[in-house]
């Protein structure tokens, strides 16, 4: 039987104040691995853009909000980060969320849950970062920015910036079930 050791870093707090060494660790383990993929949740952008001068050389790609989570026809992208973004040739990938969609219209409209967001509430028990690095892992599988047979870092935060990061093997929204966590780099102390 072999043993493989390696350390989870655990911050104070959860939020945007963790974001630069949550993406030095990431970093760090990307290179240790040969992790050529990094997936990174973003909404106004900045965490996209910073994760393309932290990850020059990587595939970078930055999940955003869907149009009209906040406001209908709207995104939260800011242009300058989208141009950032662009500069830094990280792809940007703009979509339904996976454990949202239709099962957030019908919490809304008729005030009960579905089994998506379900799935979004157990992955939270882990902290909201660790729910959105899955999140954002099937997204980007669904959108063929991500391989299923490959590992990849998958970046996630609590509300701005950037508090979870973990290694894992994506899967498609309809094979949820085979995404792997493989290590939990870093996350909020809960």
């Amino acid at each position: 039987m072999s043993e493989t050791a390696h350390s989870t870093i655990y911050f104070d707090k959860p939020g945007k104040a963790n974001t630069e060494r949550t993406l030095e660790i990431a970093r760090a383990r990307a290179e240790e691995l040969s992790i050529g993929t990094i997936l990174v949740a973003t909404t106004s952008g900045a965490t996209g853009a910073r994760s393309g001068q932290v990850f020059e050389g990587y595939n970078v790609v930055a999940v955003t909000h869907s149009y009209g989570f906040r406001e209908a026809n709207a995104t939260e992208l800011l242009l300058e980060h989208q141009v950032a973004m662009d500069g830094a040739g990280v792809s940007v990938l703009t979509c339904g969320h996976a454990f949202a969609g239709i099962s957030r219209a019908v919490r809304k409209k008729l005030g009960t849950y579905e089994v998506a967001e379900i799935v979004a509430f157990t992955l939270r028990i882990f902290g909201e970062g660790m729910k959105v690095a899955a999140e954002i892992a099937c997204m980007a599988a669904d959108a063929g920015l991500a391989r299923t047979d490959e590992l990849v870092l998958a970046i996630g935060g609590t509300g701005r910036g950037a508090d979870t990061a973990v290694v894992l093997r994506p899967a498609n929204t309809e094979r949820f079930f085979d995404l792997e966590i493989e290590e939990i780099l870093c996350m909020p102390y809960r």
